[in-house]
């Protein structure tokens, strides 16, 4: 491989980690606050719930999947809790349901992708809008104020923040999951190659059905999280946080095209790099109609280094083979 084409690769290979950098370096120029370490832990604190959500989309989109209804189960697990918590019943019933509806959704999205054989797209699409469509029922278009939670939110674990507390526990066993077991393996290879996977014993629909429990758990633990810190549910609680799992976790290096991708250090710092961009724009006061347009932005080209990546390792391979076979003539 020539020099180029080696450094091309480590560019795309450590997109995230360097444009984490740059971002932190153009903030750090246009404000000292941005250096200050409780502006660090703020961005930790409000990543929190993305990386959650993100590190269960990454689970999907390992396989070659995707889950776009990640969003709704937020809010549906969130609407049912406050009811829950409205009616005078205790929090850790609330959390248990949160977490319940969210294994549900989960395990009927698998239902349909790996049972009924049902594009994921279009079975977690219809998930979206049931899910939003139940949670705009439950509630009737209207907030729930809770202001109890906030408490929970606010608290601290052995000195750690509650919401940095739950994504670490989250994001390490995702780790250990992913890396350190057969079941991670089998993912891997499901999503590298699915009918090779199936020739060679593994468990395909299996695998399939539950990485879509555990984007569905993921989501749910995503919404008791953020609702720990807003406090309240309205009516567009969760509203496009799939979009924002896609790209932390595309940034973080986990491939659209599935087999490739990790969750720590990357689809964290996929999610770290989304708030940090939006935290140093609240630090500057940029003109809050610029942060769509940034997000947007971000979503672009996650998907086009991700493209970039596959093309890249689509190359190298031909090149691979082709050199096999002159090596064989």
């Amino acid at each position: 491989m020539n020099l180029g084409r080696r450094a091309a690769l480590f560019v795309l290979n450590h997109a995230s980690l360097l444009l984490f950098a740059a971002v932190a370096c153009l903030f750090a120029v246009q404000s000292a606050a941005f250096l200050r370490w409780d502006n660090f832990v703020n961005i930790l604190i409000q990543a929190s719930s993305a990386a959650i959500v993100a590190t269960g989309m990454t689970f999907v989109l390992l396989t070659g999947g995707i889950d776009l209804s990640v969003g709704s189960i937020m809010f549906l697990s969130a609407a049912i809790a406050g009811k829950i918590l409205l009616g005078n019943g205790s929090v850790a019933l609330a959390f248990a349901a949160i977490v319940g509806i969210g294994l549900i959704c989960g395990a009927l999205n698998a239902l349909c992708v790996a049972r009924l054989r049902i594009l994921p797209f279009m079975a977690t699409l219809a998930m979206l809008f049931v899910a939003r469509g139940l949670s705009l029922w439950i509630t009737k278009t209207r907030a729930m104020n809770l202001p109890d939670l906030v408490q929970i939110g606010a608290m601290r674990i052995g000195g750690i923040p509650f919401p940095v507390f739950v994504m670490a526990i989250v994001v390490l066993a995702a780790h250990i999951t992913l890396r350190h077991t057969p079941f991670g393996r089998h993912i891997y290879a499901v999503g590298h190659d699915p009918e090779a996977a199936r020739k060679a014993g593994i468990p395909t629909g299996r695998v399939l059905a539950w990485v879509y429990v555990i984007s569905g758990a993921c989501a749910a633990v995503g919404g008791l999280v953020l609702l720990s810190q807003l406090g309240a549910v309205s009516p567009t609680f969760g509203a496009q946080r799939e979009f924002a799992a896609i790209a932390a976790a595309v940034l973080g290096g986990t491939s659209l095209f599935g087999g490739r991708g990790n969750v720590l250090p990357g689809t964290l710092l996929g999610a770290v790099l989304m708030q940090t961009v939006e935290s140093g724009l609240n630090i500057i006061n940029a003109n809050p109609y610029v942060y769509p347009l940034i997000t947007s932005s971000i979503i672009f080209l996650a998907v086009l280094l991700d493209c970039a990546r596959h093309a890249q390792l689509q190359q190298m391979k031909r090149r691979k083979i082709r050199m096999e076979s002159g090596a064989a003539a």
